[in-house]
């Protein structure tokens, strides 16, 4: 059973400003949304690929060491948190987004190195998920899914912060945003970590 938490957490994670949604950004600027939409594959495949290896590791790991999901549970929050506080903080930087034109191959690396891959398998996938391979795909096929949208979005956002259109959908706006959002979501996190201890 997919949980509306974890969609919750994968959504405000997936928004997150990063290496990949950076460069989605960019794309949506150089090429368009239309153009940029082929570029998802190779990012559905870098976190597919990321996120299974995480988790077979941690799943093998915690066999021997039970306690090791509540460590990187615990650890995930904290990046969580520092996280938002980094978006807070960097709301009024200005970001470089006029970057050679995008590939795929360029989006699938720096999607398959993304620190958040870690942060899915070892705190936001269900331990279940690395145990019973009905719930890996059924919360692997959840992820995929919720892909999709979050990337229109970025290569949306990447020609509209172009265009200067809407005032009050910069990037100060939407990392503070992203920022209380994810302050939100590490307390119960840390909250049920801290209960399987």
């Amino acid at each position: 059973m997919i949980s509306w938490f974890f969609i919750g957490l994968v959504v405000a994670i997936l928004l997150t400003p990063g290496p990949t949604n950076t460069l989605l950004a960019s794309s949506g600027i150089q090429v368009g949304v239309r153009k940029s939409f082929q570029l998802i594959p190779a990012e559905a495949l870098g976190y597919l690929i990321a996120i299974t290896a995480w988790g077979v590791l941690i799943g093998t790991v915690s066999k021997k060491f039970p306690i090791v999901p509540v460590i990187l549970k615990l650890f995930s929050a904290a990046y969580i948190l520092f996280l938002a506080i980094k978006l807070w903080r960097t709301a009024k930087d200005q970001v470089d987004l006029n970057m050679p034109t995008i590939r795929a191959r360029e989006l699938f690396c720096a999607t398959l190195l993304n620190p958040k891959a870690l942060l899915f398998a070892s705190a936001i996938f269900p331990v279940s998920t690395w145990k019973y391979f009905a719930e890996y795909t059924a919360h692997m096929l959840t992820f995929l899914l919720l892909i999709i949208p979050i990337a229109f979005f970025w290569t949306y956002l990447g020609s509209v912060l172009c265009s200067n259109k809407i005032t009050w959908l910069n990037q100060t706006n939407l990392q503070k945003t992203a920022s209380i959002v994810l302050v939100g979501f590490s307390i119960p996190l840390s909250y049920s970590a801290i209960l399987s201890l």
